[in-house]
Parts: C-alpha cells; structure tokens; sequence
C-alpha cells in the first residue's frame, strides 16, 4: 500500500528531478506517458536558462536524492562501453567525490564513538576530507606510533536515508509483483529484498573490518591483491581506522599508462582475480568500481592492484557456484544443449520446459555473437540478448546472483577501460576448467575424505552399537519407522477439511428438515424445541471435533 510518505517521496524526486531540467525522465514512465502534453504547459519551460551540460544535471540530480541514486549512478558509471562519453565522464565522479559534510561534523561522530578526543586517539588529524561517497567520508591521521591511516566515518542521518528510500523499492517491488505480468519472473520484491540486506551490511563498519581481514587473508603473499590492515582498537560500528594506501587510482589511464603499466597483464589480472574471488576462496569484493581501485606501478610489467571499502561482499552458494561454471564453459564451448540443460536442473527456467526448444532459443542468440572475434564480444551485451530471450521460458530472475552479475559486468566494463583488446572469454576460461577439475577430480574427493574424516570416523565407532539396538528393537517388536511427508501432511488435511464440510453440510441438513417438520406440523410439546436444538448443537460440535 502507498503510504502518505511515499506518495511525498515520490513527489520529491520528480521536482528534484525537475529541478535539475530532467522532465524528460519524468514523462518516460508509462502511467505519466499520457500527461507528457504538461511539459510543455510547465512555467519553467517557457523560459528556460541556459543550462549545464546533461551529465551534470543528471550527476546532481543523483546526489540530491541521496545515497541509493548515488550508488545506482556509481554502477552505470563502471560501464562506460554501454553510456554515452559525457554521461559517464559525469557520473564516474559520484565513486570518491561525492559533496562532503563538514570535517568539524565528522570529528565529533569520531570522538562520540571513541569515546575520547580525537587529539588523543591520534597524533594527527585532518579534518578535511581525502574523498566522500554515498555512505561515508575518509580522513587522514596518524597514529600514536607513526602508522599513516586513514578514518571512515558514516554520513549523519544516512542509515534513515537509505531506510526510507529501500521501504519505499519495497512498495514499488509488491505494486509491480502483483500487477505487472512480468513480476513474478523477475521477483522485484526478492531482489529488493537481497539489496536491503546489502545496503545495511555496508553500514555497520565493523562487518567491513572483518571482510577485509578476510579478504586480507585469503591473499596474504600474493602479488595480484594487497588489501589494506584494519587497526581494530579505534574502529566501531560508525568508524573504521584502516592502513593509508598509496597508489594511481585505476581510473586515472593517463598516470597509468606514463608509468608505463603493462595494460593487458593489468587489466587481465583484473579478471583472475574476481574469478579467484568467486571460485577459489567463495568471498569476493562486490564494490569493484573505480573510486575502490588503486594500482601499485612500482613493478609496472607486474602490477599489483590495491583494494579499499570492504563493504559489500558477495558469497554465492556452492550448487550456483557450479552451475555458473558449467554454464560459462559450456558457452565458451558453444554447448547450447548443455546451457538449456543447467537452467533447467537449477531450477532457473520451469521443470516443463523442452529443452530443445530452449536451445534453439540460446543458439539464435548466441550464434551472431559468437561469429565475432572473442575480443569484441560483451559479456553484458550477452546477457540482456539472453534475457530477453529467456522471458519466453518464464526465466526467473535469481536474486542471489544479481550482486555476482553486476561485479561481473563492473569487472568487464574496467578491464575494457583499461585495454580495449581484452578477451574476457579467454582469460577466464582455463581458470574455469581448472577449478572444475579441481571440484569434481579424484584429487577432489580425496581432499574431501580426509577433511569429513573426523566426523566419519566418529560415525563408524557408533555404529556397531547402533546396529545392535536396531535389531534389539527389532526382537522386541518395538522398532518404529518414522516417515514425514509435507505432500501427505497437506493431503491429510485436505481430507479432514472435507470431512468436516460434509458432516456440518448433513447435519445442517438434518436441524432444517426436523425444524421445519417440529415447526410446519406442530406435533411436539414446545420443550422439545430447545432439547432438539440443544442436542444438534452437541452434534455439530462432536462432528467438528471428530472431523479434526
């Protein structure tokens, strides 16, 4: 249900909107279609000033809708193959320079939550600020031992921010599950419902201290990824303290390329490392965008990415860790039968679906594609022509992917920055089939053995006396067999409600028939009105009982 605080928010963001000299936004929405003849009615289109460029206007709009547009301004902005130049140039400052809040307000957010001045906790203190996002701010400092640092504080008010505008995807997420036809395939409300819990993560900095130790750990001695150390004593849940990295932020092409950085073996190590993220270690950075990257150029043949704001993490599950896999090999292979074949045991395209109609589907899209160099092939070009064709197999959109799928189409989108001949396919591919030989080989179940073998060890020592006490049961003629089925629970029932309905209908019948033959031929005493009327009334109740 729209609440008055929705209707007003939404009111809010078409005048910021408007504002902003974005009306055209406004009108492309399909119920206000039809009232687009009000544009040209409005007294601000009759004399417009002169305004600034749309990327501007577009990028400010966003910043004064807050902390949810701002985010959604920094993912296009990773996908600069797919935004016109000017558009993406604008919205790639809402990654680290977004207008900041007062560094005398972030001092006193510090020391509230240290509990001490900051005068105290640090040597040093800068209050201005080194870059600004959506969420929080970052100030540099020092520590009592020397140690460079840098302090995250959250924005004041934003956790309210964000509440507002997330129950407010919620009412638009239920509006179009239960009135738009393609809501049940694309389960807005189940997406809606995965971002929330990702937005709020990313507000409690504690969690993000503790995904980059882990991050930092499953890393620690490789040259590909250095994260930064988090110093735990003056971090909460609205500060993080963390080690002050130095390094060309991986936007910058220019620095990079005059530190003369290898870009292929940059912008492919990119790709190695989300896939070692997501298959490898089952935790990966989900935030990838560039105001979050920085380069080491010390080695340039051999440089070394550096990652900062830990938090949003991704941790799929291992079935769609394997079916995403076997789903990217077997399209690297062309395999268009084993495509249709995973969506349908993953349960992504309905259990009814023929499959060979489904992969003629994926073939005619593919096919075209495919007839180009690998180099010029977009991942996420792929997978809106896929998309689109899946609506016809009722697809369902699969929420717990859809932080996968963005990191991924960021990933792309920053290696093609970085050097335009970027073979994502090629790249990934011998890494796939490493891990998969790895998960499936024989070497795999060995592993596997030697790491379950406590337990089943544990498991054989019991189960002599397990076995004895079976057969004792069995002697004694005590041994019960327990089976549960939700199907035959739900059966059950039904046949109970329909007992009940039958034996309440007869009797029913039954007081009707003897009122009317008691009333119409007047033939007993009056008190046996009351008697009667009494013991149907036992009746009804013995039968709802006995039909429970």
């Amino acid at each position: 249900m729209i609440r008055p605080r929705h209707l007003l928010r939404l009111i809010h963001i078409h005048v910021v909107l408007a504002r902003h000299g974005l009306d055209n936004i406004i009108f492309t929405f399909h119920l206000l279609r039809p009232f687009r003849f009000l544009l040209y009615l409005a007294p601000w289109t009759w004399r417009r000033r002169v305004q600034a460029p749309r990327g501007e206007r577009l990028r400010r709009a966003l910043e004064d809708l807050g902390p949810i547009f701002v985010k959604f301004g920094q993912a296009l902005s990773t996908r600069r193959d797919l935004l016109p130049p000017d558009i993406a140039a604008e919205l790639a400052q809402l990654q680290d320079n977004v207008p900041p809040f007062p560094g005398a307000q972030a001092r006193h957010l510090i020391e509230t939550a240290l509990g001490q001045p900051v005068t105290q906790a640090f040597a040093n203190f800068d209050e201005a600020p080194l870059a600004s996002a959506s969420i929080a701010q970052v100030h540099a400092a020092t520590l009592a031992d020397g140690q460079n640092v840098v302090v995250k504080v959250l924005r004041p008010g934003v956790e309210r921010q964000i509440r507002r505008d997330v129950d407010l995807l919620f009412v638009i997420a239920r509006l179009a599950a239960r009135y738009w036809r393609e809501g049940r395939r694309l389960r807005p409300v189940e997406v809606v419902a995965e971002y929330e819990k990702t937005v709020f993560d990313e507000l409690d900095l504690l969690r993000e201290a503790a995904n980059a130790a882990q991050l930092q750990r499953n890393f620690a001695g490789s040259n590909l990824l250095h994260v930064p150390t988090v110093h735990w004593p003056l971090s909460r849940r609205n500060v993080l303290v963390i080690e002050r990295i130095h390094g060309i932020p991986i936007g910058n092409i220019a620095a990079l390329q005059a530190r003369g950085v290898n870009m292929q073996v940059l912008a492919e190590r990119g790709v190695e490392i989300f896939f070692t993220q997501v298959f490898r270690d089952n935790f990966f950075h989900a935030d990838m965008h560039p105001g979050n990257i920085f380069v080491n150029a010390e080695k340039p043949e051999q440089p070394q990415y550096v990652a900062v704001d830990f938090g949003i993490i991704g941790t799929p599950a291992p079935e769609d860790q394997r079916y995403l896999a076997l789903n990217f090999l077997a399209f690297f292979n062309r395999d268009y039968h084993k495509v249709a074949e995973l969506h349908v045991e993953s349960g992504w395209v309905p259990a009814g679906t023929r499959i060979a109609d489904f992969e003629a589907a994926i073939r005619t899209v593919c096919e075209p594609i495919f007839n180009k160099p690998l180099k010029d092939i977009s991942f996420g070009q792929l997978l809106l022509h896929l998309f689109q064709t899946a609506r016809r197999f009722n697809m369902e959109v699969q929420p717990q992917l859809v932080l996968l799928q963005k990191t991924l189409l960021n990933i792309e989108g920053l290696g093609r920055d970085l050097y335009p001949e970027l073979d994502l396919w090629q790249t990934a591919k011998p890494y796939l089939e490493n891990w998969l030989r790895d998960q499936v080989g024989l070497a795999a179940h060995w592993r596997k053995l030697r790491e379950d073998w406590p337990q089943i060890s544990e498991a054989l020592q019991e189960l002599p006396e397990r076995a004895m006490q079976v057969l004792r049961d069995l002697n004694a003629g005590t041994l019960k067999v327990r089976y549960e089925s939700p199907q035959l629970a739900a059966l059950q029932a039904t046949l109970r409600a329909n007992r009940r309905h039958v034996y309440v209908a007869a009797t029913g019948g039954g007081l009707l028939i003897s009122g009317a033959l008691l009333t119409g031929l007047a033939v007993s005493p009056l008190w046996l009105g009351p008697v009667g009327m009494g013991a149907g009334l036992l009746v009804l109740l013995g039968g709802w009982w006995a039909g429970r």
